[in-house]
């Protein structure tokens, strides 16, 4: 059987891979042996430096996920460039704060266009491969809020929600075609999107005091349930999200 978390000769596209848990994402999955195609607005080199730093291949996608516009060059950039499409990593995201009563129609479509559009037609078109193939991996993110309400994110909850519901849609769909459709839901993780709780003193504190583990999440604290559910480990792993949250749900 060899080792089950071993994904050497995959190739795996992440999205929002410039940083933090995107990042981390690539970096992990390139350790275990699997060559990247990483997507995001912005400079990547770091990140292609940290997975070159791996022996593993390095592609770099320059796309918009806010449209579905570059959604299928995303898989033909992939398919061409690195020859293959195993694994794919739904993790770009964004979140806009506003309370519910002044959240605004522009707030509420750009974070649902971005966190729950896009990650669906994504699955869609590396689905397509997948299903001819006959074996993929999609991991989505998604959060706790996908279990929660959370206060002041209204579309971020809805879209969280979202990308819930769509995971087990699809792997009702796919698991007995071959494809595994999962998702990973972070809790509470140092990263830029939640720059603005930790710099709140008050907000910062109870949410320390709530997470048993007693600490913010670390980016490669993700990586091993990414490598996890992209391995042959979770061949019999279907429509789960597996919450990452340093016993969140737990309390």
């Amino acid at each position: 059987m060899g080792n089950p978390f071993d994904l050497s000769g995959r190739v795996a596209i992440v999205t929002g891979a410039n940083t933090g848990l995107g990042q981390a994402l690539a970096v992990a999955l390139a350790a275990a042996g699997a060559d990247i195609a990483a997507v995001g607005r912005s400079d990547m080199s770091e990140t292609q430096g940290l997975v070159e730093a791996t022996g593993r291949r390095f592609l770099g996608i320059r796309a918009d996920l806010s449209t579905i516009e570059p959604v299928q060059r995303v898989v033909d950039e992939t398919l061409s460039g690195l020859g293959g499409l195993d694994i794919l990593v739904n993790n770009a995201g964004i979140i806009r704060r506003a309370d519910a009563v002044d959240f605004s129609e522009e707030d509420w479509d750009a974070v649902v266009d971005t966190n729950l559009k896009s990650v669906f037609f994504l699955c869609q078109a590396a689905g397509r491969h997948m299903l001819k193939q006959g074996s993929g991996k999609i991991i989505n993110i998604a959060s706790m809020l996908s279990f929660q309400g959370g206060i002041r994110v209204p579309s971020y909850t809805a879209s969280k929600s979202g990308v819930a519901g769509l995971t087990k849609l699809l792997a009702n769909e796919w698991a007995a075609r071959g494809v595994n459709v999962n998702a990973i839901a972070p809790g509470y993780f140092a990263t830029n999107n939640t720059a603005a709780l930790q710099a709140d003193e008050a907000r910062n504190r109870s949410i320390l005091e709530r997470i048993p583990a007693g600490r913010w999440g670390q980016p490669d604290d993700l990586g091993g349930a990414a490598v996890f559910l992209a391995s042959r480990a979770a061949d019999y792993v279907h429509g789960h999200i597996l919450a990452v949250d340093g016993g969140w749900l737990a309390r």
